[in-house]
């Protein structure tokens, strides 16, 4: 009898993306080729406390919070790393945000080495105001992961994200008005170098929850998942219900479906403006933050090559001058580039546009200047 149809679910989605990382593994070795025999299950074999020895099979984390999602995943993760070679390892951060938090990070440490996972490691964090508490929390959180990623020299780090995560954001870029790469949600791979991997986007919340409780796994709720203080939490837990009873089932479904379509769609425009720019580029900028004392070198572009641009691309093209001059990606909206953007299609001499970053933009002539300061 094999396991639960969840269970099986969970393991296929960690097994293709395990085999990706091998196959993007700079150097696979012969072990990782031909796994040996994997124990019957996590349970009976567990990896021993603290970090496992370095015997050059690749390392892949889970990335655990001790919620459905990332329980589910750290546990088909520690049933398929030993088949396919790898070893198997999990981080949770510890935001510091909720009373006891700490004591909850040793929970979800002491739960992944009773699957097997080694190294196991807890990362407490400060986390800060910027750009709101969720945005806040979400940098801290990453910045803990590529840490622990590059400390323990993992291949991949995987998260726990599902389909309907992806919906969430897909609305939630709705309704700031963005373009196609914010309703393109949450990629398959991202990261330096391809660090991230999500499994579960293709999967639901209920089949992973589920895949939980077939296994009898422990799981924490985050309150901070239900709190209406929370954007997030708002659009789980009132918008979707809205939407799904006032146009049927499906909508978690459509606005995934929205997302990797966008996502198509954007990689191809940007492409697109990566050789356009060559072709209005005047200069060359130094890469950010600029080898001088004064940071990135100004950045010149042809007014009248951008023009004959489609907007899409050109407005992609000013971005991406914009973030090469000193601008913080994070800081740049739509409406920060449509205003540069007037300055090419509807030029009445106006003043210097400023953006995040001290960065100035201005015409002059037949160039648009965009500099640090």
């Amino acid at each position: 009898m094999g396991p639960h149809p969840a269970v099986a679910a969970i393991r296929l989605a960690v097994r293709r993306v395990l085999h990706d990382v091998l196959v993007d593994s700079p150097a696979t070795p012969a072990s990782a080729q031909h796994p040996p025999a994997a124990p019957a299950s996590p349970a009976q074999a567990p990896a021993p406390r603290g970090s496992a020895p370095r015997d050059g099979r690749p390392l892949v984390l889970a990335a655990c919070s001790g919620g459905a999602d990332s329980m589910a995943l750290a546990s088909a993760l520690a049933f398929e790393a030993p088949r396919l070679g790898l070893r198997a390892g999990g981080v949770t951060v510890d935001h510091g945000l909720q009373p006891g938090s700490e004591l909850r990070a040793a929970e979800v440490t002491e739960r992944m080495r009773e699957l097997g996972l080694a190294p196991v490691e807890s990362i407490a964090v400060s986390v800060g105001r910027d750009g709101g508490p969720e945005a806040a929390a979400r940098d801290a959180r990453y910045a803990a992961l590529d840490s622990a990623a590059e400390r323990h020299h993992a291949a991949a780090v995987l998260l726990g994200h599902t389909r309907d995560d992806q919906a969430e954001t897909v609305l939630l870029g709705l309704a700031r008005g963005s373009g196609t790469r914010s309703l393109s949600g949450m990629a398959r791979v991202s990261g330096t170098g391809g660090r991230y991997r999500r499994p579960f986007l293709q999967l639901d919340r209920h089949t992973v929850r589920e895949a939980c409780l077939a296994q009898s796994l422990p799981v924490w709720d985050d309150p901070h998942n239900v709190d209406p203080a929370y954007t997030r939490s708002r659009v789980r837990h009132e918008a979707l219900p809205v939407l799904e009873k006032a146009l049927g089932k499906g909508v978690v479904e459509a606005l995934a479906r929205t997302a990797q379509l966008s996502r198509d769609d954007a990689d191809a425009l940007d492409a697109w403006a990566a050789r356009a720019e060559a072709d209005v580029l005047r200069t060359t900028p130094a890469p950010a933050p600029g080898a001088g004392p004064d940071g990135p070198d100004a950045v010149e572009l042809d007014t009248v090559g951008l023009h004959g641009l489609p907007p899409a691309v050109r407005r992609r093209v000013l971005r991406r001058a914009a973030i090469a001059a000193g601008a913080p990606a994070g800081s740049l909206f739509a409406r920060h580039i449509e205003e540069v953007d007037r300055l090419i299609t509807g030029w009445r001499g106006q003043r210097a546009i400023n953006l995040p970053g001290r960065v100035e933009v201005r015409r002059e002539g037949g160039r648009l200047v965009i500099r640090q300061g």
